[in-house]
């Protein structure tokens, strides 16, 4: 298929420019209640009504800082290879938005959680590290809603609810260089917190958000070029193509001799644009200070190593171990360890078993296809490790075949029974007895007498004919193997 015009356009920019970009993930931190207050950090309850003075902003109510909340924010910077800050100070963020009741937001300025950590991306002889400069807790501000189409009467609500909601801002380096390498960094931040059982990271809920920087420079150049922030990604195709579109925009400008002006954009889903939202306001502009209302937070170094002993093992170190301890390919190994929860299933059901390998392809395979299907996670599968384990062993063992293993399989997800029972119930166990193939064989060779003269005067592809008819005679029971040795001793 050739390429399209906008892919086109795109490799004609990247000839010439190479794109800078930088992240800002926004992270739901999955408390019970919200970072400064009791209030509940439920999704989905009517408008306003997960509200109290202090997430609301009324006078002489004071913030109590939520210990859970810097628990997980610790937990995740530890898991991104940052270092945790034995102090940090929260500070006002201040703006104006109809989201924001107290007209600022409080969050972490120039002393923040934690700084310099990385996490990894490519495999192999390609992966390198991408650089995270700090990861900083903030509460979350409200959540503006707009009913109504341009150019008629139209309005607009505000729900606090989300309003004090505990986030973590995880802030990258300038380090991607393409939107394929920026979907990745995302996708791996995501997996990794995940694992740490952080945020549940549902972006269709708000959980996990993000801001692109993207700037270009003439291949060569060192000198970084004048970013643009685009916002509203609220997906991983999305920060894709925005991040696609605008590297030809700015790339086209450049190539005209214009300049990039600094602004923030607005990615726009309908056509995979990006629209201008505003010149971009510089730090100063917030005028940041301290939060007077909350002391300066101490993380001991007790209270983090305690954390650090907490944590998981995490994708990249569960990758290797798959492939060490159970022989499977990086394919495989990276497939099973998408989740904690697939890869705790794997390894439930390659426990002791001879054969790991065939494990795996009947989760990776037929049980995923099946979930996929009932659009069910891993947790809720019907069937539990070990009748996947006892399924291979039977197929391992020559009680049945791969093909008769699909109904047996589809048995077990029907009733919940094993392998075993279904295999029994069913009538299904393989016929390997020499005896009773040897009839089936001949009563298949005398029904067949022409395609028998065939084979024997060398037309020997005939022989999967044959090989078919048997294990009609036999509804695929009988044992393949020993099927193609006795026919071709028969017909030889």
């Amino acid at each position: 298929m050739p390429p399209t015009p906008a892919a086109t356009a795109l490799a004609a920019v990247l000839e010439r420019f190479e794109p800078v970009i930088g992240l800002e993930v926004h992270v739901q931190l999955n408390t019970a209640s919200k970072i400064f207050c009791a209030c509940s950090t439920r999704f989905g309850a009517p408008p306003n009504s997960l509200t109290c003075p202090v997430c609301l902003g009324l006078p002489g109510a004071l913030p109590v800082l939520n210990r859970a909340a810097v628990d997980k924010a610790v937990r995740a910077a530890l898991g991104l290879n940052a270092t945790v800050q034995p102090v940090s100070v929260f500070a006002r963020k201040n703006y104006f938005y109809p989201d924001l009741p107290k007209g600022y937001q409080i969050s972490q300025y120039d002393q923040p959680l934690a700084e310099r950590g990385w996490l990894e991306i490519g495999a192999g002889a390609a992966a390198r590290r991408i650089g995270i400069t700090r990861l900083h807790l903030e509460e979350d501000a409200g959540k503006n809603i707009h009913e109504g189409v341009a150019g008629t009467e139209r309005n607009s609500y505000v729900d606090l609810n989300r309003a004090g909601v505990p986030l973590v801002e995880i802030v990258s380096e300038p380090d991607l260089r393409s939107p394929e390498e920026a979907y990745e960094y995302l996708t791996r931040l995501k997996q990794i917190m995940l694992y740490l059982e952080v945020s549940d990271c549902n972006m269709e809920e708000g959980s996990l958000r993000c801001d692109a920087n993207v700037s270009l420079r003439p291949r060569g150049e060192a000198r970084f070029g004048t970013k643009v922030e685009v916002k509203n990604l609220n997906s991983f195709r999305y920060l894709q193509r925005a991040l696609e579109f605008e590297i030809e925009r700015q790339g086209e400008v450049l190539a005209a001799g214009g300049r990039i002006p600094q602004e923030t954009r607005l990615f726009q889903a309908a056509d995979g644009s990006t629209a201008l939202m505003r010149s971009k306001e510089q730090a100063h502009d917030y005028r940041y200070f301290p939060e007077p209302d909350l002391a300066p937070l101490q993380v001991s170094a007790a209270w983090r190593d305690a954390i650090a002993a907490s944590l998981p093992e995490l994708p990249d170190a569960k990758r290797q171990r798959l492939q060490a301890d159970y022989g499977l390919g990086a394919y495989d190994a990276q497939v099973l360890s998408a989740s904690r929860a697939l890869a705790d299933y794997f390894e439930q059901a390659a426990a002791g078993a001879p054969n790991p390998k065939g494990v795996a392809n009947w989760i990776m395979g037929d049980l995923t296809a099946h979930l996929k299907a009932q659009s069910r996670e891993i947790g809720a599968a019907p069937v539990r490790p070990a009748q996947i384990a006892e399924l291979v062993g039977l197929i391992d063992g020559g009680a049945i075949s791969g093909k008769i293993a699909k109904q047996v399989f589809a048995a077990m997800l029907e009733t919940g029974e094993t392998a075993a029972a279904a295999v029994e119930r069913l009538g299904l166990r393989q016929i390997s007895d020499p005896g009773a193939l040897a009839q089936i064989v001949d009563e298949v060779i005398a029904a067949h007498p022409g395609q028998a003269q065939q084979y024997r005067g060398g037309k020997t592809a005939l022989l999967a004919f044959f090989v078919g008819q048997v294990m009609k005679a036999s509804r695929g029971q009988a044992a393949p193997a020993a099927v193609n040795e006795l026919l071709r001793q028969k017909l030889g």
